[in-house]
């Protein structure tokens, strides 16, 4: 989305490539850039299915729910502003909001508490580039926001996602940096909020894959969007006027329509049937590429290493004090 010079090395990368996950390659969906939303989910029939979604009532996410109720889902929103969800959503069929604040434990507890087996969870809300804030917990808010509460989210979900789906929103700005394992919260080095909003985006990534390794038992299949460069979203609030002319002076950008794509690609595909811990993006499995910046539908080795995919969901589990119940 904006553009950073930060320089890192990808934990493990030489060793993951030599191991590399054979998941990751494209299969040629047919489908591309500029295949849209509703193009995907044309065909497919969701009457009796029940899908989640975070922040599905602005940008993509509301482009989502709209999709997703008009093939016949029932669609449960979770929403921070609550008064502006239920504005958003009014015209929807069998749409309905839930308060939900992914940097507050608690709201994220009862949120979960209210809902019932899910078909497919997509955690779609996020904040980036923000200045450094932090939650109640003392967490660096994008890292808190983006993972934590997702992650917290799904495990609390665990026992209604048997057979399901779950998509998980990631970023190509996962290239402005791996996770931090030894401060992810920014106390012992300097701020950056390109970094933190890479960081989270790595987590994303990483979550996917190895919650797709732990889930597999169930039956569930997790998968890491990368929806595109999309200039039409709430997301842009934290940028400066220069970053957001950059923005707007770059290539690649997609319409909010196109930018729902992949999710409801991954959501309801067949052609995932059997597939999952993978990075998408273009409405297919991503390539394992040196340079994003090159290849914005590419994902950078750091983003999908099985290994830091694991250290990851342990510390997460640290930090959340939550456990997989394998």
């Amino acid at each position: 989305m904006a553009h950073s010079q930060h320089q890192v090395e990808a934990p493990g990368s030489s060793s993951y490539i030599l191991g590399v996950n054979t998941a990751q390659t494209p299969i040629n969906s047919g489908y591309g850039f500029t295949s849209t939303a509703e193009e995907i989910a044309r065909g497919h029939d969701l009457k009796g299915k029940t899908i989640a979604i975070t922040g599905g009532h602005s940008g993509i996410g509301l482009e989502t729910s709209r999709v997703l109720s008009n093939a016949g889902a029932r669609v449960i929103v979770g929403a921070r502003d609550f008064q502006k969800a239920q504005t958003a959503l009014r015209q929807l069929a069998n749409v309905e909001a839930i308060p939900l604040d992914l940097s507050d434990p608690g709201s994220i507890d009862r949120f979960a508490a209210q809902l019932p087996k899910l078909d497919v969870l997509i955690n779609n809300a996020g904040i980036m580039a923000a200045p450094l804030t932090r939650d109640g917990r003392g967490y660096e808010l994008q890292f808190a926001t983006n993972h934590l509460g997702h992650f917290q989210l799904t495990l609390r979900l665990a026992d209604r996602l048997q057979n399901a789906r779950v998509v998980t929103l990631t970023s190509a700005g996962h290239r402005f940096a791996p996770v931090d394992l030894q401060d992810p919260n920014f106390e012992r080095r300097a701020y950056d909020k390109w970094a933190a909003y890479g960081q989270s985006k790595t987590a994303n990534s990483l979550f996917s894959l190895e919650l797709d390794r732990r889930g597999q038992k169930r039956g569930l299949r997790a998968f890491a969007v990368h929806p595109g460069r999309i200039l039409a979203t709430d997301l842009l609030r934290h940028m400066s006027a220069e970053e957001v002319l950059a923005a707007r002076n770059s290539t690649g950008i997609k319409t909010i329509e196109q930018g729902a794509a992949t999710t409801i690609w991954c959501a309801l595909s067949p052609q995932l049937e059997g597939r999952g811990g993978v990075y998408c993006a273009d409405c297919d499995i991503a390539p394992v590429v040196e340079d994003v910046e090159r290849n914005l539908a590419g994902v950078l080795p750091w983003a999908i290493d099985e290994s830091a995919a694991r250290a990851l969901w342990t510390l997460s589990e640290q930090l959340t004090h939550l456990e997989w119940a394998s």
